[in-house]
């Protein structure tokens, strides 16, 4: 059963469900996403295993973890300075979410966690200077060498 209680207004909003691998971590978000971003950063590419990171941002009122617990890693990036703090199942070891210091107040979920992939869409990319060399993108895309302003 879906509780909204984090939720107060609803009347305009969907729900969109996500969570880790094995079930043990759910989630679910409105789709009042803040912002949609890749990230081509080293650490990025590190933490997730694979080409760039995708990260799906809201405030914190606006996600709600309805099962299971998250275990915690923070590391500093040698780019920005700034810690990340990667939230995952102890259990597979799928990443669901993470806090960035550069955004207080709000929470980045793990875009290839939700169920449906494709309610959201890209807005930007960022620190491409460290993308492959194959990428392409958007047009739509706001392109950041560096992170966003």
């Amino acid at each position: 059963m879906l509780t909204l209680k984090a939720f107060p207004d609803m009347s305009n909003l969907y729900i969109h469900e996500g969570g880790c691998l094995c079930g043990a971590i759910r989630f679910h978000t409105t789709d009042k996403a803040v912002a949609v971003m890749v990230c081509h950063c080293a650490a990025c590419k590190q933490r997730t295993g694979a080409a760039y990171g995708l990260g799906v941002y809201f405030n914190d009122d606006d996600i709600e973890f309805t099962k299971g617990s998250k275990q915690l890693f923070q590391f500093v990036s040698d780019e920005s300075g700034r810690w990340l703090r990667t939230e995952f199942c102890g259990r597979c070891g799928t990443t669901v979410s993470c806090v960035v210091e550069k955004r207080p107040g709000m929470r980045g979920v793990a875009g290839g966690s939700y169920d449906d992939l494709n309610w959201f869409t890209v807005e930007s990319h960022i620190w491409t200077r460290s993308a492959r060399s194959d990428m392409c993108y958007p047009d739509h895309a706001k392109l950041y060498e560096q992170g966003t302003p």
